[in-house]
């Protein structure tokens, strides 16, 4: 297996990221509109590079996972949310989900959190069985949240302790 590597995002990765962004795009996990050029930059004012684990396959990066604040509020500060996981097609199977998610939970606890949650779609199958694997459980649905290529989709909350 090749070596496998995660560390924090830099400039640098923006590139590669937007690129690993489109290409992973679909409505199993997504629910705004499929990018058309000219493509938005990647970092932006809400999330930078500092909010971003990148993998990378022998040199390659072949995903990422951001980790951001899900309020602004003061009394939930010691929560931290997962807003975004992608792997590459070819990286898929090899656990580079699941050390992104492991490396997540450290950098949470590392920045004081307590909690780590996150949001995904309901038919999104692969991606909860990861989450359960790793600890997270069903904290919440918001039934048929989401109308997806004609299909109403839930939106499950899924949480857990650090």
């Amino acid at each position: 297996m090749p070596a496998l590597h995660i560390r924090h995002a830099t400039l640098d990765d923006e590139d590669a990221l937007g690129l690993l962004d489109r290409a992973t795009w679909s409505t199993l996990h997504a629910v705004a509109p499929r990018p058309q050029p000219p493509y938005e930059p990647f970092f932006d004012d809400r999330f930078g590079p500092r909010d971003h684990l990148v993998a990378e396959l022998d040199g390659a990066l072949v995903g990422y996972i951001r980790l951001g604040f899900p309020t602004p509020l003061a009394a939930n500060r010691h929560v931290r949310q997962i807003q975004g996981l992608a792997v590459a097609e070819r990286a898929r199977g090899l656990g580079v989900g699941r050390a992104l998610l492991r490396a997540v939970g450290d950098e949470a606890r590392r920045q004081g959190a307590r909690r780590l949650t996150l949001r995904v779609l309901g038919h999104n199958t692969p991606a909860r069985k990861l989450y359960e694997s790793e600890g997270f459980v069903v904290e919440g649905v918001l039934p048929e949240e989401f109308l997806l290529d004609g299909a109403y989709v839930d939106d499950v909350f899924m949480g857990r302790s650090l």
